[in-house]
């Protein structure tokens, strides 16, 4: 198939402020000039003397915060395309007062997550990781692995219930067991029960899954009132942003039995972990590999290419948020 010419006002040049995946740079490279901030002896003197042939970004988290300061080096910008369904890494209100849009790659990454957040509940709550330390450790020669708690009879709460929350509960449901969800309002033609708190949800349930959307809306939505709800049998799983729990109060109620166990897959500050997470024995523990597959970051890759193409093209984007 080929692909109609791009006619823009400017060259439509794209600038990666930090590394990316390559799939991103494979499907741009021929059609548009592409510019690596990172790789600048003096990115400043870069930007001042660039900034103003850049029409698009493709960003990531390991580019830090966008907002602001960035846009205006940038007075041509007109798209921020960015890799990942979540979007607190950009700041959206600035880029919405200087008439930009923003891109994230929303559908291709679901089953991915939802894959990763059962098998973390799994993990966590069958002590996976730590049998199989027991094991390398030489423990079993002594003796069988202490019996774990079960997920039978579990009674799961979904702090939200989006895309990826929904398929979370379609694979829960082949479990058997109870599922229910907290969102800022009820959902038609949803029959799990809905609870109007996070608070709420956590004292009817005894575990509780977070995927929902980072940033300051949702900032320690899980402090210790709702670790203290959850219970002493409580297992909390995050596969959403760091940004939801309290890590402290986190830690704390994991240390002294608030709760029973966590499973994580991402924190507040990555990839700096806590050393009083990592010293938990009842903390499951992942790099943020949530999507982490060669084919998910691929299809991502791919997506934040054909949003920006899609902009330079038809003046469209594909997944505006």
């Amino acid at each position: 198939m080929t692909l109609p010419p791009i006619q823009p006002a400017l060259p439509p040049a794209v600038l990666q402020p930090a590394p990316i995946h390559p799939a991103v740079t494979a499907l741009l490279a021929p059609h548009v000039p592409l510019h690596r901030l990172w790789e600048q002896d003096d990115p400043a003197a870069w930007l001042r003397e660039h900034g103003a042939a850049i029409r698009g970004l493709a960003v990531s988290t390991l580019a830090g915060p966008v907002g602001a300061d960035l846009f205006d080096r940038l007075p041509a910008l007109e798209i921020v395309a960015n890799f990942g369904v979540g979007y607190d890494n950009v700041d959206v209100a600035a880029a919405r007062a200087r008439g930009l849009v923003v891109t994230n790659t929303p559908g291709v990454l679901d089953e991915e997550v939802a894959d990763l957040a059962v098998a973390l509940l799994l993990a966590t709550v069958r002590q996976l990781p730590q049998a199989e330390r027991f094991l390398r450790a030489g423990g079993w020669r002594q003796g069988p692995f202490p019996l774990s708690p079960t997920l039978r009879g579990r009674r799961i709460g979904l702090l939200g219930l989006g895309a990826i929350g929904k398929a979370i509960a379609r694979r829960l449901e082949g479990f058997g067991v109870d599922i229910a969800y907290h969102g800022r309002t009820r959902q038609e033609g949803v029959g799990y029960p809905w609870y109007p708190s996070a608070q709420a949800l956590a004292a009817a349930c005894d575990t509780l899954i977070a995927i929902l959307p980072g940033g300051a809306a949702t900032r320690h939505i899980v402090d210790a009132a709702v670790l203290a709800a959850l219970g002493p049998e409580g297992v909390f799983i995050n596969v959403a942003r760091g940004s939801v729990v309290d890590e402290a109060a986190l830690i704390a109620a994991l240390q002294d039995g608030t709760i029973l166990a966590a499973g994580l897959d991402v924190f507040a500050e990555e990839p700096a972990v806590p050393e009083a997470l990592l010293a938990l024995p009842n903390a499951v523990l992942l790099p943020h590999v949530g999507s982490a597959s060669v084919q998910t970051r691929t299809a991502m890759g791919e997506l934040v290419a054909r949003n920006l193409l899609a902009w330079f093209r038809e003046g469209r984007a594909l997944t505006p948020v």
